[in-house]
């Protein structure tokens, strides 16, 4: 059997084929190509023509009403058919809605087609002079700066109270978020943002920089001038009017801030937050002072506890020690009581007080006095003698007793001659006395030996203590003396002399309380300041000084101020 024949293979012709553009790259993809690629060393660039608004015959018949004399008016990105991009259009986005409306709007084209085309008037113009701005970055900027449809508005502040404040503020912050010169700028956030979130947002916004200039808007072209002032002039006019609107641009965007910070939330919610903390604070510095003072009233109350409780346990100790002290008084009260009544017993019973040759009464005299003078012990000693020795012990004692009134009696008597000559002052020890007493008044340091110090330099009767002194010049004051003028003069002197002194702080005394013999206290008060006023160094010192006092003289200012010198040089001299 013979072998089939093989099913004949179909011919194959080898073409070459040169892909073109984007669309067979899509093709053979599958998909829509949005990356930038190259073909033919060309750069091919967002083939997605998605972005760009479908042209419908309003377009066209929008195109057609176009004015070019208006261009500058006319909505640039509409033209391109970029309404939905907008400003969020890249460059190749751009290029390519241009030419996809060259294509359909070329003036050769359509007359290709019948279409009359009215030359230099023709809303082809409109397309080119779209494109002349936004394909070049510089005139794109200056048109975005004021894209006729962005909304410039600011809710109002009645808007602001009733309604949500992030619903209401979000879309406004991220609108006006397009102007701003840095790419990241932080978003409104919601009620549960972060205070350090909410005060970087708006610290942006209070610092926010926008890249607005108005340069579009310029009334008069500088290219136009025909000389260099003319430019220089249209140049300041569009300066000053950039300036005008870039100002109001800022007062825009600083009242938003103002308006959203006025009435956002959060910032309430931190504000009754730190108030709260603060509150804490204040609460809690006044819970620790008040447990400061809780504790200092308890330590001061366990101290006085303490206190008291030594004091009572003081008290009992000493009432103890009072009461330990009396019964041991009661109980050698007790036991002379009982010595006593055993030396008169014994007396008594063995017949001490009758005996031939001796007088009754004295020895019963001496044996009281001896239980009067004698304590419990001796007493106790003389009765085991009187038991051992009888009666002659007793003789015994009373001679002793006898012997020891008589010696006390020889010192008492010598006591009263010393202090009798001791006290022994003469007349001119008297007056001595009393200048001394002048010259070192109260307060002078060791006053009373210095005084007795004087009067034994310049008396010739003897030595004299500070101890005699004393008395003596207490005597003088406290009883009658025989010279009651010579005692009033050294009281009155004294006196004076002590008031004077209490008032001298330096070599001329500022103030004294009681005037001298024939000087007033105001007129020592003239005196004094006259003395202030004009030093040793002024010519006619004491001439000044008399007008000053209109009552005295000027050899009695003088009198008086040697006077002064002289006590202070005394109280000087005494202090030594």
């Amino acid at each position: 059997m013979k072998d089939k024949e093989k099913p004949s293979i179909l011919n194959v012709q080898h073409r070459t084929v040169e892909t073109v553009g984007p669309w067979i790259l899509r093709y053979l993809s599958g998909s829509t190509v949005q990356d930038k690629c190259l073909t033919n060393g060309e750069e091919v660039e967002d083939t997605n023509e998605s972005f760009i608004d479908e042209e419908s015959q309003a377009d066209t018949i929008y195109l057609k009403t176009l004015d070019p004399k208006e261009w500058k008016d006319q909505d640039h990105y509409q033209v391109l058919g970029l309404s939905k991009l907008r400003y969020k259009a890249t460059e190749a986005q751009i290029k390519s809605a241009y030419r996809r409306r060259v294509l359909n709007h070329h003036p050769d084209k359509r007359k290709k087609l019948g279409e009359k085309v009215q030359g230099d008037d023709d809303y082809f113009t409109c397309i080119t002079k779209a494109w002349e701005t936004l394909g070049n970055k510089t005139k794109r900027r200056a048109y975005d700066s004021i894209d006729p449809k962005f909304d410039n508005s600011i809710p109002s502040k009645e808007t602001a109270k009733k309604s949500d404040f992030f619903e209401l503020f979000g879309p406004v912050f991220v609108r006006n978020s397009m102007w701003s010169e840095q790419n990241s700028v932080p978003l409104l956030g919601d009620i549960n943002s972060s205070r350090d979130h909410v005060d970087r947002f708006y610290n942006f916004w209070y610092g926010f920089n926008s890249w607005r200039e108005f340069s579009y808007l310029d009334e008069e072209d500088r290219e136009q001038a025909s000389d260099r002032e003319e430019r220089r002039w249209i140049e300041k006019q569009n300066r000053a009017n950039r300036t005008k609107l870039k100002k109001e641009e800022s007062t825009r965007i600083r009242q938003l801030v103002d308006l959203a910070y006025a009435n956002d939330p959060r910032l309430l919610k931190f504000k009754k937050e730190e108030q709260e903390r603060k509150a804490a604070v204040k609460q809690a510095k006044k819970d620790a002072i008040r447990q400061k003072q809780e504790e200092e009233i308890r330590l001061r109350e366990e101290e006085e506890a303490k206190v008291q409780k030594e004091k009572e346990e003081r008290e009992a100790a000493e009432k103890a020690q009072r009461n330990a002290l009396k019964a041991e008084k009661d109980s050698q009260k007790k036991a002379l009581k009982k010595e006593r009544k055993h030396i008169r017993d014994l007396c008594k019973a063995n017949n001490y007080y009758i005996q031939s040759g001796d007088n009754v009464i004295e020895i019963m005299s001496g044996v009281e006095k001896i239980c009067d003078q004698l304590s419990a012990l001796q007493l106790k000693q003389l009765s085991s003698s009187l038991q051992i020795e009888g009666r002659k012990a007793l003789i015994e004692k009373l001679k002793q007793m006898e012997c020891r009134v008589e010696m006390n009696n020889v010192i008492k008597n010598d006591t009263k001659i010393v202090e009798k000559n001791n006290n022994d002052w003469e007349t001119d020890d008297v007056q001595l006395l009393i200048k001394a007493v002048n010259l070192f008044p109260a307060g002078t340091n060791q006053r009373w030996e210095a005084v007795a110090n004087f009067i034994n330099q310049h008396s010739k009767n003897g030595e004299r203590n500070a101890k005699q002194v004393l008395a003596k010049a207490k005597s003088l004051q406290s009883t009658n003396y025989t010279d009651n003028a010579l005692k009033s003069e050294m009281n009155a002197n004294a006196y004076d002399q002590f008031e004077k002194e209490k008032k001298c702080e330096s070599q001329i005394p500022e103030v004294v309380s009681e005037r001298p013999v024939g000087w007033s206290a105001d007129e020592q008060k003239l005196l004094e300041q006259a003395l202030k006023t004009y030093p040793n160094a002024v010519k006619e010192r004491w001439d000044r000084i008399a007008e000053c006092v209109p009552t005295r003289t000027k050899k009695e200012c003088m009198k008086r101020y040697k006077e002064i010198v002289e006590i202070v040089k005394a109280k000087k001299a005494a202090q030594v």
